[in-house]
């Protein structure tokens, strides 16, 4: 029976010299890191070209000597693979950019015509654990959170319809952000699909 050599130990004998350990790291991973990219990219060629691209980067880190997270070798090249995803489709421009102005609203970003019926069905479910999660704000928060996003009300607006000041509504509104996060984070929800 073979003794299955940890993946740390592999990086060492690889960065000692050994090509033998990266082919080892490689084909031990390749089919979890393949699909990973492939279920983002949905093209063979695209997701093996960024497979590819992956492991330069890995062997460039390795061999400037740049790598020192022990024992995370999978979850780094994952981050790698995930950041070399996004700059795919930065370069093809399909992922939305955000220009920053003070009308911003989330969902114009997140709007998808062509949203297939899981996926309607996963945001339907995402909107709806949301609006739960609002429900448990404090009544100040949720009111100025629900105009700032439902009713696309300026914060000068809130501030007049509230009768506070702006730095109040913005201070209200983060707060309100901060707080989702710690509701979401408590009871363990994902807000994603």
């Amino acid at each position: 029976m073979e003794l299955q050599i940890n993946d740390s130990i592999l990086v060492k004998n690889y960065i000692a010299g050994d090509e033998k350990a990266l082919e080892i790291l490689i084909n031990r991973h390749n089919q979890r890191i393949t699909s990973f990219i492939y279920s983002k990219v949905m093209d063979r060629d695209v997701a093996e070209d960024i497979f590819q691209d992956t492991f330069i980067k890995v062997i460039k880190t390795l061999k400037r000597g740049s790598y020192s997270e022990e024992g995370k070798f999978l979850p780094w090249v994952m981050r790698i693979a995930h950041n070399l995803i996004i700059d795919h489709f930065r370069k093809n421009k399909r992922m939305p950019k955000f220009e920053g102005s003070d009308d911003f609203n989330i969902f114009s970003v997140i709007k998808d015509e062509k949203l297939n019926i899981e996926k309607q069905i996963i945001k339907d479910q995402i909107e709806s654990d949301l609006t739960l999660l609002i429900e448990e704000l404090p009544e100040d928060q949720k009111e100025v959170l629900i105009m700032r996003i439902y009713k696309d009300m300026s914060f000068k607006e809130i501030s007049e319809n509230t009768g506070v000041s702006i730095n109040t509504a913005l201070g209200r509104m983060r707060y309100a952000l901060i707080n989702l996060r710690k509701i979401v984070d408590r009871k363990n929800i994902v807000l994603t699909n």
